[in-house]
């Protein structure tokens, strides 16, 4: 059965951590949908790059997804912190156990939902500040921790890219897609 993700985008994202996402996933056969939280489908990256989204966050039912991505960026994170219908779906692919995957400071929007109690999770530096006793993990890099997938920053968008493909869709799908795109590893 196909797999469906969500890459969510709000103006200010960081642009490599939803596209690196988005290529991975649909490398490895994950059907892909930019998701604009904004008031129309045109959404502007923190560096001038305006991307067209393929849905608005109204005209999708974000429960039918089967994994929600978080791009971080500080003025997107901003953004998709004020979309209800995403808040709302969080808690509950959180709570059923559905892939969710954050980067850089999108980990700060679980946080603030409560949603890293017991978990260990990475973000960009300085934006841990709201995350509970001992889920903060001081890496450089990605942290799986179960359906959870979170990375610190751009530098690490298609590793994390790659993890969330690989809780998603599993090691032959990211292997294949790892293999393809010459990643060492």
């Amino acid at each position: 059965m196909e797999k469906l993700a969500a890459v969510m985008l709000g103006d200010g994202f960081e642009p490599v951590e939803a596209l690196a996402p988005v290529d991975a996933l649909r490398r490895g056969g994950v059907r892909v949908r930019t998701v604009s939280v904004m008031d129309g489908l045109q959404v502007t990256s923190a560096q001038g790059v305006t991307m067209h989204a393929d849905d608005g966050v109204s005209d999708v039912d974000l429960l039918g997804f089967d994994l929600l991505v978080v791009p971080g960026g500080s003025g997107g994170v901003d953004n998709l912190a004020k979309c209800a219908p995403l808040a709302d779906a969080l808690e509950r692919f959180m709570a059923e156990g559905k892939p969710v995957a954050a980067i850089c400071a999108g980990p700060m929007i679980l946080a603030d939902l409560g949603l890293l109690e017991g978990r260990k999770a990475t973000c960009y530096p300085g934006c841990e500040e709201g995350f509970p006793a001992g889920a903060y993990q001081d890496v450089r890099g990605v942290v799986v921790d179960g359906n959870l997938v979170t990375a610190s920053g751009p530098g690490q968008a298609l590793d994390f890219g790659m993890a969330a493909l690989r809780v998603l869709a599993g090691d032959a799908a990211a292997d294949r897609v790892a293999a393809d795109m010459l990643i060492a590893g």
